[in-house]
């Protein structure tokens, strides 16, 4: 990618948080509190305490839209299996594996439950546990380990890329280079000082410990490849 403009993104940005008063995506800092609040891998009953941990007052859109509803299929497959999927979960976060593998043992995992869960509900329509495309998994990183993973939204992802001149814009599965290329727009975030003071008075009192997230990562690039439109 140029870094001049990348550099210029980071200026546009900074006036765009600065305008952004209604804070469109203030959501997803309200949904990472809750999860941070609730989740609990060792819960007895698990399929209640995912339930719990997933829940905003304001949108469902993280894990629920048109055709797309991830979160009630998880809800399904720890109800038919819970300690299957707890191991799942513990797998997707231990760092000393590499993330590709995990992340494809997780896919592996909901695909072996989906089967599972058809074969016992004979009459289910289900045929899909919607996260294939790794959108959910993502949020399941960026609530888990919100320090080092944000979200991914590969349209936005590759349009920024375009616009940035990167000369090989990796594919809706190449997440090594996501993950890279993600870092280095948190390396540019995090250096401006003045960025970091603006987005944080965006956020209610009780969210402001969680600016080191890299959800702000998630807002810079969707909000990049909108034209930064407040």
């Amino acid at each position: 990618m140029e870094v001049k403009k990348l550099q210029q993104s980071i200026i546009d940005y900074q006036n765009f948080v600065r305008k952004d008063r209604d804070f469109t995506h203030g959501y997803m800092w309200e949904s990472l509190h809750n999860f941070q609040t609730n989740w609990d891998i060792d819960a007895p009953d698990f399929a209640a305490m995912y339930d719990q941990s997933f829940q905003n007052e304001k949108t469902k859109r993280l894990w629920k839209r048109d055709a797309w509803f991830p979160k009630e299929m998880m809800i399904k497959l720890a109800k038919l299996d819970p300690e299957f999927v707890r191991r799942m979960f513990k797998d997707l976060i231990d760092e000393e594996k590499e993330i590709e593998g995990r992340i494809s043992r997780f896919k592996f995992g909901c695909d072996t439950l989906l089967l599972d869960y058809k074969g016992k509900q004979i009459h289910s329509i289900e045929n899909n546990h919607f996260h294939e495309n790794n959108e959910m998994i993502f949020l399941y990183l960026a609530f888990l380990i919100p320090e080092k993973y944000t979200l991914f939204h590969y349209p936005a992802f590759q349009k920024v890329n375009e616009l940035l001149a990167t000369p090989i814009i990796p594919g809706p599965y190449d997440l090594s280079r996501f993950i890279k290329i993600t870092n280095v727009f948190n390396t540019f975030l995090q250096r401006e000082e003045a960025l970091m003071e603006a987005h944080e008075k965006r956020l209610a009192v009780e969210l402001r410990g969680l600016t080191k997230s890299r959800l702000l990562v998630f807002d810079f690039y969707e909000n990049f490849a909108n034209g930064f439109r407040v």
